[in-house]
């Protein structure tokens, strides 16, 4: 019984993670089941990504950055969340929403940009969690704005891990 549905469950895995690439930037929920390609970008896994990183190509992290929740009690200490990233990688916080505000969107088109170094052919990753469309919309987004080099990492942080990866590091978003 038990290898019947271990068996079962093997079978249905890869035809249970087929989701197909929408036309569109993906909304809640963010941590789900994502797609095996996306238009545009090179996908990659966590030893591409090791290998790239060891390259010296830049990687940005899309991750969003935890608030202050509303509600809390006036003279409530509150202290922001450490994040950690893989090393090096520039945090872009909030730049993988569905819709992106202003400062968002400005803060997306900096950092690449930056990462970039004004090559719009530059190879760049593009990662966050793995199951996460925050990082597939900040990818789709990069190749709308005419970034080719463009590789996602689906597998994010727990790929980047289970790749063996170095260790993470604490990250310092970048300024608004």
């Amino acid at each position: 019984m038990i290898r019947a549905v271990l068996l079962a469950l093997l079978l249905a895995g890869p035809a249970a993670a087929q989701v197909p690439e929408p036309d569109a930037y993906r909304g809640e929920p963010y941590r789900a089941p994502v797609p095996a390609t996306l238009q545009g970008a090179t996908v990659i896994d966590g030893a591409q990504a090791i290998r790239l990183h060891g390259e010296g190509v830049p990687f940005l992290d899309v991750l969003p950055r935890k608030t202050r929740p509303q509600g809390l009690p006036e003279g409530t200490v509150w202290r922001e969340p450490a994040h950690e990233t893989i090393p090096g990688a520039t945090w872009l916080w909030d730049t993988g929403y569905e819709a992106l505000a202003p400062a968002e969107q400005a803060r997306l088109e900096r950092g690449l940009a930056e990462a970039a170094k004004g090559d719009p052919a530059a190879p760049l990753v593009i990662f966050c969690r793995s199951d996460c469309w925050m990082s597939w919309n900040a990818a789709r987004r990069a190749v709308a704005l005419g970034y080719s080099g463009i590789h996602w990492f689906p597998g994010g942080l727990e790929g980047w891990l289970a790749a063996g990866g170095a260790p993470l590091v604490r990250a310092t978003p970048v300024a608004p």
